[in-house]
């Protein structure tokens, strides 16, 4: 499936791209960002891209414009990537979560049980320690823990013990074997829902360590940003989303004045950030056209002068 990015125009909208700006696309993934944000710059403008995917790095690298710079690294390097550049502020970060769909329907990259390949999910192949490895030494309960937190498995227990028995026969390599290994364990599952989806979702999520990778950039961007400067985060599942929803509501909360001070109205602080708008989802269109977007939310804020 080619890949289509989701919430292009409201994304880039809730920038509010400014031409002479620097911005940074936290997950360049195949581009479509990006791009629609270079045709808001003007020459002074200037965007930093990252992605761990090599894949998505080499694309980046085919991209000829001197506005533009694709960088290897994890979104949660945001601040080192921006000081080797000698780059204070930046007036927008975008972050688009989750996987691409040339990582989901690559079967080599082991994302995706609809395809029989190694099972890697590895969104850096030069990093990391694959799921098979994984997979291979973690006792029951970390497998437990891991399918039940980062999948909200209700069966990660059964799933779990099916994982370590099978394991005694032969190694788990592929993510055919693990998809039947998993839907003999789960006797039940929502209609239409694959019994792996849980599982899958849950050890890409581990052996990426994505939701740690976006508590680690949430407070980063933040500190980047120029005042009126955008934060805008796209999310594809509760977990994130849910992530992303606490950091921006802490951070449009005043700072609590000490009981008993005396604060004139216009000296009470103020908070770090503003929220835009109310959460984004697809349109009804943008889900006919690309069924991958369904889940996805759109969050917005503002940096304010704090």
């Amino acid at each position: 499936m080619h890949h289509i990015t989701v919430l292009l125009a409201e994304a880039v909208e809730a920038l509010a791209v400014q031409p002479s700006g620097t911005y940074v696309d936290g997950t360049f993934g195949r581009g479509g960002h990006s791009r629609r944000i270079l045709e808001s710059l003007g020459p002074e403008g200037r965007l930093i891209a990252l992605d761990r995917d090599l894949a998505a790095v080499q694309a980046g690298a085919l991209l000829d414009d001197p506005r533009f710079e694709i960088v290897h690294a994890r979104f949660s390097s945001l601040q080192s990537v921006l000081q080797e550049r000698g780059i204070a502020r930046v007036d927008g970060v975008l972050l688009d979560l989750g996987v691409s769909s040339p990582q989901i329907d690559e079967a080599v990259r082991g994302f995706s049980f609809r395809f029989d390949g190694p099972l890697d999910m590895r969104m850096d192949t030069a990093s990391g320690e694959p799921a098979s490895a994984w997979l291979a030494q973690a006792d029951r309960d970390e497998i437990t823990r891991v399918i039940r937190e980062y999948g909200e498995e209700r069966f990660a227990r059964q799933i779990a013990q099916a994982i370590v028995t099978a394991r005694l026969e032969q190694p788990i390599e592929t993510t055919g074997q693990l998809a039947r290994i998993v839907a003999k364990a789960v006797r039940t599952r929502e209609p239409g829902q694959d019994p792996a989806t849980r599982t899958f979702q849950a050890l890409r999520l581990h052996v990426n360590r994505e939701l740690e990778e976006i508590e680690a950039v949430l407070p980063q961007a933040l500190q980047a940003l120029n005042p009126g400067g955008r934060l805008v985060v796209i999310s594809f599942h509760s977990l994130e989303d849910r992530l992303v929803k606490r950091f921006m509501r802490a951070e449009s909360v005043p700072p609590e004045i000490p009981r008993g001070v005396a604060v004139r109205e216009n000296e009470r602080p103020i908070p770090r950030l503003r929220l835009v708008g109310k959460a984004v989802r697809p349109s009804a269109r943008e889900v006919s056209a690309n069924p991958r977007s369904r889940s996805a939310v759109l969050r917005v804020a503002e940096r304010t002068a704090a």
